[in-house]
């Protein structure tokens, strides 16, 4: 099964893309991860977009998209995928669509008060790229990662005046998305006020309804 997770920054996303890949047995394509592995690497493809992720800007296109053909292309995901973080403009979705059949389209709904509370505390590993949240989802060791103990540090994009910044955009390029799959019959909205548990069993009961 093809699935997409859409939602604002902090939804919750990242967090239910990893649940759903051990409950379902397909991988999850995280374009904000591999992104940043470009970053860190300082490839030209990562020095183009730091630009752009630095700003709460979204990558061209033309990046992105080249980016998850070639992963769409891996063995892993014969049997299926979850998308997190793609696509996020209504020209990505129909590049999509021109890749593979999509699915489910499952939108994580949450209110912006709660987005800018958790982004707050949201901490990522500098190694690895799991993230942790200092109210709801704590790690073992504070500051430390539970999967191979690097450091957790805040993401710059996740600092209040660039949080702003993205939701702009995310209202202005990422949510048209919601229409785009509704009038495809492909769209369910979860509520991702819930706890991860609640919210990770309404997802499961929309993937496999």
């Amino acid at each position: 099964m093809n699935i997409i997770l859409l939602g604002a920054p902090g939804a919750g996303k990242g967090t239910h893309a990893e649940l759903l890949s051990k409950d379902l047995k397909i991988p999850t394509i995280s374009t904000g991860n591999i992104i940043r592995e470009a970053l860190k690497s300082g490839t030209e493809m990562g020095l183009k977009a730091k630009v752009y992720t630095e700003a709460g800007k979204l990558v061209p296109d033309e990046i992105v998209i080249g980016i998850i053909r070639e992963r769409l292309a891996k063995s892993d995901c014969g049997s299926g995928f979850i998308l997190d973080g793609f696509p996020r403009t209504i020209p990505q979705a129909e590049a999509l669509d021109k890749m593979v059949k999509v699915d489910k389209v499952i939108d994580i709904v949450v209110p912006e008060d709660l987005i800018m509370s958790r982004l707050s505390g949201r901490r990522v590993c500098i190694q690895c790229g799991a993230t942790y949240n200092v109210k709801t989802k704590k790690p073992k060791v504070e500051g430390i990662c539970d999967h191979c103990g690097s450091t957790l540090v805040q993401r710059k994009d996740d600092k209040p005046e660039t949080v702003k910044a993205r939701l702009r955009v995310y209202h202005e390029q990422t949510e048209p998305l919601v229409d785009y799959y509704k009038k495809q019959g492909k769209l369910c909205e979860i509520n991702g006020s819930n706890n991860i548990p609640q919210t990770e069993r309404d997802i499961i009961n929309a993937v496999e309804a």
